[in-house]
This record gives structure tokens, C-alpha cells and sequence, in this order.
């Protein structure tokens, strides 16, 4: 029996599962919470992963670790290897302005041509920009620039050097100068956002992107590691045509393709998976708290809003929710605002608004699922997680809803199973 180590270094905490390779069974397992805000010293992450090890019971016995991580988080360092500034993390939303720019100067075409993407206000690349704008002192001494899993593989690693840092498909190709067709940084774009001359960036060191069961040999054999999202599917056992639809306080539907998308209105981002496919994806800013929300209202908590749903008709005797709670990434209305309508005196009851509630939210769901369908991607069934997948009334109606098979797996820390799974293919070369 080999062991492995499967981290999840995710926003708010790092999780830790010590898994057995033969059976895949989780033999410990440790948490530890991470610093709040959306910019980060990373050394919390570090001291957060090794109070995570050690509430697991520490690395001993273990052969290989794999981390998978938040995406998109800039971690900028001097030529020391040195942290500039604290980390800008993917929900820092600062620069939004950066990335209205960047999409204006350059064309959300060429954006999508060159990298999947058109840039956001999450992405790494407008972060870089914003550092340029905002603190060109700091932005003159960056001599390499990690995503946090990368960083965090890195100080395992304890050399110290800025050549040893690595990364992975899956995470480089939500920075927006990555290209995962061609598994090549587009440095001129990378350059364009820092304001530097090319030849400038040529210099500049990013991390070497690994393939998927490729490994790092050490003390302990260091997979590449993954972004979360695409950790979360390979922890689900995903194949092309498989779903994963992910209800947070956020809304995620990815899908693994054996083929990239480039989606010009940037409402399905081109990213890539951590086995060698494509993993195209549409957010939503609305998920659980729609449900949440719609239930502190009626005054009953999760079982009694499944209640009241699953007591009403299908449709809501009309009653339409909209639930653009906090704006709306997809459709892409910032701005937005909820709406309830087609109210009567009739259909205006507590049993309808949960039903409507449930149903607003799955509808929303079934828009960011229909945009990767018309990506081209093939969609075949649908495994859903996170907190709100655990309501009743949301996984009785999520089939006929989204209009294809759903499934509720058991639930697990996939992101976490999925590092581990890597970390067990990279100690065996691949198998």
C-alpha cells in the first residue's frame, strides 16, 4: 500500500486528504483556514497547508503530493523569488477596468483566437495589467509571476529557485496568456498587460507547465497540480461529455471535451482539464443563495423550502423569478437586478415563491449549461455538487429543467480526490 496527499487549496481553506493509491480510500484527513480577504499574503497558504498536514497526521509514509488550487490569483515575485505584493485573488474585483481595457485595445476576437478567453475582472491577466497601472514601482521588479497551486508546489519543492516553478494546462489556461492548444504562453500579451516591451518579457520567468501525469522527483515526487475546477472533474471521474454542475455560493457548469472552445462573447471560458481534454466553463454570480435567500423570506429552513416546493405545481402557478441577486455573470448583466413576476392574487403563495425560487435558480443554471451547448460541446449527463445540490426540491426538478440526466454524487472533497488522484498518477508514471 503506497500513500498519496491530495490538497485543496482553495479560497477560504486548505483541506488535506491522505488517500491510499490501491483503494482510494481517504485514511486521514486535516483542514486548516485560510486568511480572509480577496488579496492574500501567500504565506498564510503555506502556514494554512502545514496546519492542514498536520491535523491529517502529517506527510509520514506518504510517497507523493499533488495540490490543486483557487485559479487565476496573481503571486508576483522579484528575481529573489521574494513575494512583491500580497496576491490579488480571483474574486478581487478590482481590476475590472483593467480587463474593460485590455478587451478594448486588443478585441475580445483576437482575446478569444490567441487564448479561449476574453478577459475578466477574475483572470490573472487583468490583474497583471492593474499592477501596472496602479504600482508600476512593483510591476519594474517582477521578475516571475505564479498562480497560487503553482507557488504552493514550489515551496514544497524548497528549492528556491525561480526555474523550478511549474504549474499545470488546467491552471494556466485561466491566466489569459496561456494558450492550451498549442501548450505555449503567449508572452506578447503578457507583455501588452505589464506595459513591457517583448524582448522585456522574454526574460521573464513563468512556470513550466507539466503534463498531466508528469512529476517533480524530491524527497517527495510533487505532481503538477490542477486549478480547483478541474480537480473537482478529475476527482469526479469525468470523460468527455460529462458534466459537472456545481451550486456554491456561486453557480459552475463545466464540461470536459476532447475539444477547445473559443467562445468570442467570453461568457464560456476555453479552459483546459487535468488529463489532456478541455474543460470549457460559464459561471453564474447567483447559486445557493438563491435557495438561501428564498428561505430566510418564507422563514423555514432547507427541508422546509424543499417542502413548499415540492407542494407546488410545476410552474409556479405561473410566478416567474429571476434571480439576478448580485448582477449576473451569465447572462453577462453586472448591473442586473432580480425580478418576480406574473403575480396574481391567486399564485402569489408561500408554496409558489420556493417553487419559483428553485425553479429561477435552475433555469439560470440551464443558461450557462446551454451556452457551452452552443459551443459545439456535447453534453451527456450532469453530476452535481456543492451545498445547494443537497436540496430535495433542486435535484427533483434539476433533470427536467436542464433537459439531460442528472446524478447527485455521495458527497465528497473531489476537489482534494482529484489532487490525489494525480499525485497517485504521477508516482506511477502515468498509470
Amino acid at each position: 500500500m503506497a500513500l498519496v496527499a491530495g490538497v485543496d487549496s482553495s479560497t477560504q481553506s486548505c483541506k488535506v486528504l491522505i488517500v491510499d493509491t490501491d483503494t482510494e480510500e481517504i485514511v486521514r484527513s486535516g483542514v486548516a483556514g485560510h486568511p480572509s480577504g480577496t488579496e492574500v499574503d501567500p504565506e498564510g497558504w503555506w502556514l494554512a497547508l502545514q496546519r492542514a498536514v498536520e491535523a491529517a497526521g502529517g506527510l509520514d509514509g506518504v510517497a507523493a503530493v499533488s495540490v490543486a488550487g483557487q485559479q487565476h490569483g496573481m503571486v508576483a515575485l522579484d528575481e529573489d523569488g521574494q513575494v512583491i505584493r500580497p496576491a490579488l485573488l480571483w474574486n478581487d474585483n478590482r481590476s475590472g477596468v483593467s480587463a474593460a481595457d485590455l478587451v478594448e485595445e486588443l478585441g475580445a476576437e483576437a482575446w478569444a483566437a490567441a487564448t479561449g478567453l476574453v478577459p475578466v475582472a477574475s483572470f490573472t491577466v487583468t490583474k497583471v495589467r492593474w499592477l501596472a497601472d496602479h504600482e508600476p514601482e512593483n510591476a519594474a521588479r517582477v521578475a516571475a509571476i505564479a498562480l497560487p497551486h503553482d507557488w504552493l508546489t514550489w515551496r514544497l519543492h524548497g528549492t528556491g529557485r525561480l526555474e523550478d516553478l511549474v504549474t499545470d494546462r488546467s491552471d494556466a489556461s485561466g491566466t489569459g496568456y496561456f494558450d492550451s492548444v498549442t501548450n505555449e504562453y503567449r508572452r506578447e500579451l503578457l507583455a501588452h498587460a505589464l506595459r513591457r516591451d517583448t524582448s522585456a518579457v522574454d526574460t521573464l520567468i513563468l512556470p513550466r507547465v507539466l503534463g498531466p501525469h508528469e512529476a517533480l522527483d524530491g524527497p517527495l515526487v510533487l505532481g503538477p497540480g490542477c486549478g480547483d475546477n478541474a480537480g473537482a472533474a478529475l476527482g469526479l471521474g469525468l470523460e468527455p461529455g460529462d458534466v459537472m454542475l456545481s451550486i456554491g455560493t456561486s453557480g459552475v457548469v463545466a464540461a470536459v471535451s476532447a475539444t477547445p472552445t473559443r467562445d468570442v462573447s467570453g461568457l464560456v471560458a476555453g479552459f483546459a482539464d487535468a488529463t489532456g481534454n478541455y474543460l470549457p466553463l460559464a459561471a453564474t454570480l447567483n447559486g445557493s443563495r438563491v435557495i438561501d435567500s428564498a428561505a430566510t423570506l418564507l422563514g423555514v429552513d432547507h427541508a422546509g423550502l424543499d417542502a413548499l416546493a415540492m407542494s407546488a405545481a410545476p410552474g409556479a402557478g405561473g410566478l416567474t423569478y429571476t434571480p439576478y441577486l448580485e448582477g449576473e455573470r451569465t447572462p453577462n448583466l453586472p448591473d442586473a437586478t432580480g425580478t418576480l413576476e406574473q403575480m396574481t392574487l391567486a399564485n402569489l403563495t408561500r408554496e409558489n415563491l420556493a417553487r419559483a425560487s428553485v425553479e429561477g435558480l435552475l433555469t439560470l443554471l440551464r443558461g450557462a449549461l446551454d451556452a457551452i451547448r452552443a459551443q459545439g460541446t456535447r453534453v451527456g449527463s450532469v453530476a452535481m455538487i456543492g451545498g445547494g445540490s443537497q436540496s430535495r426540491a433542486v435535484q427533483a426538478l434539476a433533470p427536467d429543467i436542464l433537459g439531460v440526466p442528472v446524478r447527485v454524487p455521495e458527497f465528497a472533497e473531489y476537489v482534494a480526490l482529484g489532487a490525489a488522484r494525480q499525485a497517485t498518477r504521477a508516482l506511477r508514471g502515468g498509470g
